[in-house]
């Protein structure tokens, strides 16, 4: 925990890790918000599962192109752009009713999602050195899934409380609350974004990353539908509010486990741990399919989680590695 340490008395560490905290949870609380929000407008799981579908489809598609204006134009004005639109969407969708309304202002708010995320990450080559770079990732993985903890435990708690609009309240209040924030920070406002190599592979050109992008396509459709099938399985069951606890238990196992890989010697090549940690992850997936909206789904997705904090480190070690030069946002 000693480097953890070191980690933290670093200048704008603890700047990186609080600014944009309130928008992380926002992003925890986006997905539930949504379902449920669709769900009790509509009486309908089913297109309350389309909502959180198409919102989830429309964010992992664009998120390149967003990505891409921020390794341009840098972070200052795309952040100013997208936060406030972004907040303000949310608090109209809350005054919707109309199901195709909600199923349109799923789709717009998945393409215009805040990169806060992709926004943070890059910084953190401007905070540490290299070597402090896989415990940095550790940190910054482990405040995400922290944040992914607290989002479906309130917007399930909201949600389903006597003021069920004030789940989308909430969540638009802590994006703009931690949108603002980071664009706000000297760190984030003076960060300038690599330049171009000529003659270097474009990202969809870059043979290892044409592999990652596979590999995403399956990861990412497989994420999808865990995260509608669990709120709309204990929805079914009636039992929606389990759907916050077994987020919440797989949350915090993301926490411990991105922090563990933090501990991971350097010396240790990024590419032969990721490798072996995907293939316990994917031993342990398997008897997700055989569990019900209680102790055994939330057990055994709390290992998935365990294993799915430590990956997420080291593939953005091999990330950073494989990218070409000018993709420090679009890549990730």
């Amino acid at each position: 925990m000693h480097r953890y340490k070191e980690l933290l008395r670093f200048p704008n560490a603890w700047v990186l890790i609080l600014a944009a905290l309130p928008a992380r949870i926002s992003y925890g609380m986006i997905g539930l918000a949504i379902f449920f929000k669709t769900e009790q407008e509509t009486n309908s799981v089913a297109i309350a599962g389309l909502a959180i579908g198409i919102n989830s489809l429309a964010g992992s598609l664009t998120a390149g192109v967003r990505g891409s204006i921020m390794d341009k134009w840098g972070q200052r004005w795309p952040l100013r752009i997208f936060v406030p639109c972004y907040a303000a969407m949310l608090l109209a969708i809350n005054m919707a009713h109309d199901r195709n309304i909600l199923l349109i202002a799923a789709f717009v708010l998945g393409i215009t999602a805040p990169p806060i995320n992709l926004s943070v990450r890059p910084l953190w080559k401007d905070v540490v050195p290299p070597d402090f770079l896989r415990v940095a990732y550790a940190v910054d993985s482990a405040i995400m899934n922290f944040a992914g903890v607290i989002g479906p435990v309130l917007a399930t708690s909201l949600a389903l409380s006597s003021h069920p609009g004030s789940a989308l309240s909430t969540t638009s209040a802590m994006m703009f609350i931690g949108g603002t924030a980071l664009g706000l920070t000297s760190i984030s406002r003076n960060w300038i974004p690599e330049k171009k190599v000529k003659g270097a592979d474009s990202l969809w050109r870059s043979k290892p990353l044409q592999l990652l992008m596979i590999e995403g396509c399956f990861i990412g459709f497989g994420w999808g539908l865990f995260d509608v099938a669990v709120p709309a399985f204990a929805t079914l069951e009636g039992v929606p509010q389990r759907t916050a606890w077994i987020f919440g238990a797989m949350g915090v196992a993301n926490v411990v486990g991105g922090l563990l890989a933090g501990l991971v010697s350097k010396n240790r090549s990024a590419l032969a741990t990721w490798r072996k940690s995907y293939s316990i992850w994917f031993l342990i997936s398997i008897p997700i399919a055989f569990t019900y909206p209680g102790w055994s789904m939330a057990l055994f997705g709390a290992a998935l989680g365990l294993v799915g904090g430590a990956i997420q480190v080291f593939y953005w070690e091999v990330m950073e590695a494989i990218r070409p030069k000018g993709s420090q946002t679009a890549a990730l």
